[in-house]
């Protein structure tokens, strides 16, 4: 069972008391930051200790329902948007019942409703931020969470960006603020399965996306740019297909058809065979005008794809531009352009980039390394 606990365990050189360790979720995935806790649960289980995921129980059921199929026993609450005694008791009597040793919480909510539970059952509390600004939209979101961050053991950012914006929105020293990279487990796919169920022939290139269909994703700017290549007979024979779904799709479907190509615009909707979408593509972009740390991006570099990204957030953090990947200005379809044909003109450069990439992921972002770095934080 992944919740079975042992005596002790051993990560690198340190000999550990197995733990009990809440993972609070404000939402339910498919997304990076569910996806995140789904690993750190995994690899948290691997080492012995006992792992309570919890999420709104009136929410997307993805999260619990993958921590069930790996042998964990989920909590539910009930979320609210506003002030909520009833949700505050329920999260501390689910830490109470379960004899919770650490939490740790993800995101705005949950971290500002165990900011007061643990504080009153004298929990130490973790926050990892995972790059969401919606918290800094009010200032009395931003009280609230400067409130539980002060209060907490440890506030982190998934990357030295989101760190360094929350130490401003919270009025907090940038010291205060930890970085803690997401890593994760990689899983080789097979290239076949989704290149034929896409009808994609070999001599086409087929670009890969990951991500929901949110307009911070930035989608129709990659199709913006996608229809640029026509404009040059070398990169004609292209597709790309985007993983995920969101409020974005029929709005990317009318963009398609008013382009001309929606008969190369494959939009997969949720995928749980994420490995297999990576291996299908020749290329991997992330578009985005906002990230913390994606871990889609991650999952692409250890798959050895070359990569083009935004040069925001925490993407530079993980891609170095023409070193493991090529980075352009967010919102730039002409910049995105330019850089898909150098991808698929120059091979040597796409295969160089690819290898690149795969090297930096497997030294800096393996679910190893992020969990000794969280197993610290808790104290352990």
């Amino acid at each position: 069972m992944a919740t079975q606990r042992s005596n002790e365990i051993e990560p690198g050189n340190r000999r550990l008391t197995p733990r009990r360790i809440a993972l609070f979720s404000e939402t339910g995935g498919p997304g990076g930051a569910e996806r995140m806790m789904l690993q750190l649960g995994e690899e948290l289980g691997r080492r012995g200790h006992e792992v309570i995921p919890v999420a709104p129980a009136d929410r997307n059921q993805w999260l619990l329902d993958q921590f069930r199929a790996r042998g964990f026993q989920p909590e539910m609450f009930v979320a609210s948007d506003g002030a909520d005694f009833r949700c505050l008791r329920e999260m501390m009597r689910i830490l109470e019942r379960r004899r919770v040793d650490v939490v740790h919480t993800h995101e705005f909510l949950t971290s500002v409703y165990i900011g007061a539970a643990a504080r009153v059952l004298r929990k130490p509390h973790i926050i990892t931020m995972h790059g969401g600004r919606y918290y800094a939209g009010r200032r009395r979101r931003r009280l609230a969470l400067r409130w539980s961050a002060r209060r907490s053991r440890a506030l982190v950012g998934v990357s030295t960006t989101t760190a360094a914006e929350l130490a401003a929105h919270l009025w907090l020293p940038r010291e205060r603020v930890r970085v803690v990279h997401n890593g994760v487990r990689p899983e080789t796919g097979d290239r076949e399965p989704v290149r034929r169920e896409l009808g994609i022939g070999d001599d086409e290139r087929l670009v890969v996306a990951i991500g929901n269909l949110y307009p911070v994703k930035a989608h129709a700017v990659l199709l913006r740019a996608l229809v640029q290549l026509d404009e040059n007979s070398t990169t004609q024979h292209w597709r790309v297909a985007i993983a995920g779904r969101g409020e974005e799709e029929a709005s990317l479907r009318k963009l398609a058809t008013e382009l001309g190509i929606a008969d190369r615009v494959h939009l997969l909707g949720y995928r749980p065979d994420v490995p297999n979408v990576l291996a299908a593509g020749d290329v991997y972009v992330m578009p985005s005008l906002s990230e913390g740390l994606p871990l889609a991006l991650i999952e692409a570099m250890f798959a050895g794809k070359p990569v083009v990204a935004s040069n925001v957030g925490g993407i530079p953090e993980v891609v170095t531009d023409k070193v493991d990947g090529l980075l352009v200005p967010p919102g730039d379809p002409d910049a995105l352009a330019a850089a898909l044909r150098q991808m698929f003109a120059d091979r040597d450069l796409a295969v160089r980039l690819a290898g690149a990439a795969r090297r930096r992921a497997e030294e800096a972002f393996g679910v190893e390394r992020m969990v000794d770095e969280y197993e610290k934080l808790y104290g352990f």
